[in-house]
């Protein structure tokens, strides 16, 4: 069978402190390892579709939740798989809009940037642990924190996953802004480019507070490392989207076997820890319709213009 390869951006700083959506990143396609760990870099093959998505958790995570996700795909499809990871959020975007990625996993936010900008559509929508397509944000702190409330933020500095993530940054600060703590009442805010990052600048106390996807969060105050401050209502859940460059046979096959997805039975064996997105039991149609709201959000805070 195709050996599913990756091409990805070398983001570890971003696993290990909160940084700049500026810095800049490095492409490399990790095809291969010979025994003394060398990579081989080769050129992106025509045949071979990308599939991209929205920084989640860290790189070495993200990549191994994706990989057998995408085998799965080519087995039901037929379809050979790489996947694209990129810096940026609005990097995901792009390159699905222009063609360099066929399908990407997009946030709410991105889907609609997409959407508007390129007439990106939308295939799918993930099923959280609940079976619900809907999702949350989540506002958490040190375990040792002073903080025990939202409306407490006020004088205190907070961290933002990506300027472009729902769960990071348009729900958080509509939860913030709900709680009377706008911008201009915390002490200092960052944008830390992913969620994986965020816990990190909360945990290492370079943070007071930050918002993270729910999945996430639960599972490090599971662990007893972190305290929940705030919950969000209910938002619609990420979305897996394709380039309108895409033929509309690949589209039919690809939609098929996402609907037909079976993580929870059939196809659970060869997954790793796909609970940890927001796709835990698979798939529904998506209904682009119910973005509105979020819509309204990222451009009264000025991420879609």
């Amino acid at each position: 069978m195709h050996r599913v390869t990756v091409l990805f951006f070398l983001l570890m700083a971003l696993v290990l402190t909160s940084c700049s959506q500026d810095e800049p990143a490095k492409k490399a396609r990790l095809d291969r390892r010979g025994t003394t760990g060398e990579t081989t870099v080769l050129a992106p093959d025509p045949k071979v579709l990308q599939f991209g998505f929205d920084l989640r958790l860290s790189p070495k995570e993200d990549v191994a939740i994706y990989l057998p996700f995408l085998r799965y795909l080519e087995r039901q499809t037929g379809l050979k798989f790489n996947l694209d990871f990129t810096a940026k959020y609005q990097d995901t975007v792009e390159n699905l809009g222009k063609g360099i990625t066929s399908f990407a996993t997009l946030g709410p936010v991105n889907c609609v940037l997409a959407r508007n900008r390129y007439g990106v559509r939308c295939l799918a929508t993930g099923l959280n642990t609940e079976g619900s397509s809907q999702y949350k944000a989540v506002i958490i702190t040190r375990m040792d924190s002073p903080l025990h409330d939202i409306r407490d933020l006020g004088g205190h500095s907070f961290a933002f996953g990506d300027r472009f993530s729902t769960q990071g940054h348009v729900i958080p600060r509509k939860m913030l802004e709900d709680a009377e703590v706008t911008l201009d009442k915390l002490s200092r805010f960052t944008f830390t480019g992913s969620h994986a990052a965020t816990s990190q600048a909360v945990l290492s106390g370079k943070y007071d507070a930050g918002g993270l996807q729910d999945a996430l969060a639960w599972r490090l105050a599971a662990e007893g490392v972190v305290r929940v401050l705030a919950v969000s209502k209910s938002y619609p859940s990420s979305l897996i989207c394709y380039s309108p460059e895409v033929p509309a046979n690949q589209v039919a096959l690809v939609k098929k076997a996402l609907l037909d997805f079976d993580p929870k039975g059939r196809d659970a064996p060869g997954l790793k820890d796909w609970d940890k997105t927001e796709m835990a039991y698979g798939f529904s149609p998506s209904n682009v319709e119910v973005l509105t709201e979020i819509e309204k959000l990222a451009k009264q805070y000025g991420v879609i213009k």
